[in-house]
């Protein structure tokens, strides 16, 4: 066992167990305390998908920290949170939404898009309703009681495509693309987008492999791929699987050469470390927030908390996203609030009266302006592309509108 893994893991449990160590029953949902809100959190803190889950983890939670402490809650209510370790585990996804039903959560989230796949259709069922952090397609089309917190990962394929037509093809007729896909939602996002789009927008898709969670290797995909000689490869999948994916095509003498685009599950700095700065330069991908540092409201707050609870996590663009996460929570509650009153409250009333009347509010500058618009259910609407340079993932667009995508999932 890594001792120092499991004193981090021990370190995020031990703060989640101060934040959470209040009466369960309590709250304004469940006739108890109405000085408490309540939330539910499933978190992939553990499993296949940690490196990714834990970051995430830790930001929602500091965040909300932060705003019981530091800001009285919203509308001087505090904010209890529940949250679940759901280990990356369809079958303990699904265990979870119930058990935040039943505990008189208001709103929910996940990290993932294969948690909440996994939560959507009791959620649904049920009118609970919840976002997810990193999103796909098939959650928010058609539009029911889950909502994705940013762009989802057939934004990032179709952001990135028209970036790489715009500013890196020079080649004539049309460009061939190679997927590879991590099955589940994660992959599956960026395949709907190019199955809708690729031949309007010009480019030939030429293979669509798939690997899992826990691949140790895919020379032998890739050597399928390379066989059709693409100009990109394009990887829709969490840091560690695509690190394989982009290890094993620089062993195979594909990249350089080929383009390496990536969507924004996977773009953070677990990838470069995962990979090496070496294997990883000049790799492209999406991600749909500010970088560490930018100058934007919530960064100085952000970064105090992180250095003081989660240093290791500094640099790690998916604490930013779950900051945001939180942010959004409290503001849904406080137009819920103010709207109709906490002794009103239920999950209806929240999605209806809260997530519903979101309307250009700016999550601390740390992702696009968040607003609910009839139909669309994505939040936040904007992404940036960025390239690993020097070892860092460094911004090289602007902030670029996510179109609603035509899908037909009928």
């Amino acid at each position: 066992m890594n001792w120092k893994k499991l004193l981090k893991i021990a370190g995020a449990i031990s703060l989640a167990l101060v934040i959470t160590a209040i009466p369960l029953l309590s709250g304004a949902c469940a006739g108890g305390d109405t000085n408490k809100v309540k939330v539910g959190f499933s978190i992939c803190y553990t499993g296949v998908a940690a490196e990714k889950g834990r970051p995430m983890g830790d930001g929602k939670l500091d965040c909300m920290k932060y705003i019981n402490e530091e800001l009285g809650g919203v509308a001087g209510h505090q904010i209890e949170v529940i949250w679940r370790d759901n280990q990356y585990d369809a079958a303990k996804a699904a265990t979870i939404i119930n058990e935040l039903m039943n505990k008189g959560c208001l709103i929910f989230t996940t990290n993932s898009s294969a948690m909440m796949t996994a939560s959507a259709e009791i959620a649904n069922r049920a009118e609970f309703p919840g976002f997810a952090v990193f999103s796909a397609p098939a959650l928010t089309n058609p539009p029911r009681h889950i909502y994705a917190q940013m762009p989802d990962y057939g934004d990032d394929w179709a952001a990135f495509a028209k970036y790489y037509l715009d500013n890196i093809w020079q080649g004539a007729g049309k460009p061939k693309m190679a997927m590879h896909l991590l099955n589940n939602s994660t992959g599956y996002g960026a395949r709907d987008a190019a199955l809708a789009l690729a031949d309007e927008m010009g480019i030939e898709i030429v293979a669509t492999e798939e690997h899992t969670a826990t691949t140790i290797s895919e020379i032998e995909s890739l050597t399928r791929i390379k066989a059709l000689n693409p100009d990109i490869l394009y990887i829709s999948s969490t840091p560690k699987p695509t690190s394989i994916v982009v290890k094993n095509a620089a062993e195979l003498g594909m990249y350089p050469g080929i383009t390496i685009g990536c969507g924004h599950a996977s773009f953070t700095k677990e990838l470069v470390e995962l990979a090496g700065a070496d294997i990883t330069e000049g790799v492209y991908g999406v991600f749909p927030t500010v970088s560490w540092g930018d100058d934007v409201p919530a960064m100085a707050k952000m970064t105090e908390y992180c250095q003081k609870y989660h240093p290791d996590d500094y640099g790690n663009m998916d604490y930013i996203t779950c900051w945001a996460e939180s942010l959004i929570v409290a503001e849904t509650l406080r137009l819920a609030i103010e709207n109709v009153g906490v002794d009103n409250l239920t999950p209806q009333a929240v999605e209806e009266h809260g997530l519903k009347k979101l309307n250009n509010f700016d999550a601390g500058g740390l992702h696009g302006p968040v607003s609910y618009t009839p139909g669309d259910n994505r939040l936040s609407k904007s992404v940036r592309v960025f390239q690993v340079q020097s070892g860092k993932i460094t911004p090289l667009s602007d902030w670029v509108k996510a179109p609603l995508i035509p899908y037909d999932f009928d």
